[in-house]
């Protein structure tokens, strides 16, 4: 059962769309394949999961774009909020 999904192929996180808790699947489609993968911790509805190991200082990417940086090591299936996320500023000029 799909209870994540990803909306850009860039993204490194998916978002729960329910309640999914340590030890259970998550699951969601990539590039046209149901990807499966242990909840490390458990993850609110709308909340994010990573969905590869993240290593600290790599840009977070939710729905295409950069959201923030891991200020740590983050892994696959890991709960993603503001505990393990840095803003930053990107030069944009």
């Amino acid at each position: 059962m799909r209870n994540a999904m990803i909306i850009d192929g860039k993204d490194n996180v998916a978002v729960a769309i329910e309640q999914i808790a340590k030890g259970e699947t998550a699951t969601y489609v990539w590039e046209g394949k149901e990807i499966s993968l242990p909840a490390l911790e458990d993850i609110t509805i709308y909340h994010k999961l990573a969905t590869r190991d993240i290593a600290k200082g790599e840009p977070v990417v939710k729905y295409g774009e950069h959201i923030g940086v891991a200020a740590c090591d983050i892994k696959a299936g890991q709960h993603v909020h503001v505990h393990n996320v840095e803003s930053h500023r990107e030069n944009l000029d």
